[in-house]
């Protein structure tokens, strides 16, 4: 072994100073990450502190947390690196490289990432809103930075891609506070029409669930050889919107008379 040093010109003593600083370097490297994590980690739940004293909304609070996490992380590793003695500006010209890379071959993450921020930004829902969106209809459970969680009325939970999710058309049930339940009803023309309105009138007075003002409203359309269709509109807390739908339909249902069917 000497031999082989005096031969390359390296004093023994050298390598042992050299071998002594890098596994110092390692070692504060691994320290650096440990403590720069843990640090990411308080850091994130101090943001995550400050913005519920604010009173802001709960998607907002849990992105910005995780996105303060990913930041602080990232940095950690640089400094990591950097005590290693890997020349910063060599570092970050690769990781330009990686990052152009990664741009073209991951495009749809960071159009998701994207869209989340937009969907802060925007609001066009927030969490526990009830919206249609991309085929699926339920309630946003959770919004992070590239998906958002819905849950359906049958107890499924969707994970929706934020980008196509901001791109695409969303209905949003919950906004306004109230909805207008819509029904249409079949009445043979043989019927009682004028009763059958009555009835279910009375029905929507009595029910404390249904708003009174703006009134119910009642109105035939789509007339055929037999039937014309009796269209019911009223309105009610976005709430209660499932339950009046349910309750009148099953009380109209027991009360109007079968079509007759063309032979």
């Amino acid at each position: 072994m000497k031999d082989l040093l005096k031969t390359l010109n390296i004093q023994q003593e050298q390598v042992f100073a050299w071998i002594s600083h890098l596994a110092l370097n390692i070692v504060l490297s691994i320290a650096i990450l440990f403590f720069g994590f843990w640090l990411a980690k308080r850091i994130s739940m101090a943001v995550a502190a400050l913005l519920k004293r604010r009173d802001a909304e709960e998607g907002l609070i849990t992105f910005l947390a995780n996105f303060t996490s990913v930041i602080s992380k990232v940095i950690t590793v640089f400094l990591a690196i950097s005590q290693l003695g890997v020349a910063m500006t060599s570092f970050v010209t690769i990781l330009g490289a990686v990052g152009i890379a990664f741009g073209v071959a991951f495009g749809g993450i960071l159009s998701n990432f994207a869209g989340g921020v937009l969907i802060l930004v925007i609001k066009p829902f927030k969490l526990h809103d009830t919206i249609q969106a991309l085929t699926v209809t339920g309630e946003v459970i959770e919004i992070q930075m590239f998906n958002t969680y819905i849950r359906t009325v049958d107890n499924k939970t969707i994970v929706l891609p934020n980008g196509p999710l901001i791109n695409g058309v969303i209905t949003n049930f919950t906004r306004e506070g109230r909805r207008r339940v819509d029904l249409i009803v079949p009445v043979p023309y043989q019927a009682n029409s004028m009763e059958l309105i009555a009835r279910i009138k009375l029905l929507i007075d009595e029910n404390p669930l249904i708003i009174q003002d703006p009134s119910p409203a009642f109105y035939f359309s789509d007339f055929d050889g037999q039937s014309g269709k009796l269209n019911i509109n009223c309105w009610v807390e976005t709430a209660n919107y499932s339950t009046v739908h349910r309750t009148l339909s099953n009380a109209i249902f027991q009360w109007i008379e079968p079509v007759p069917q063309s032979s």
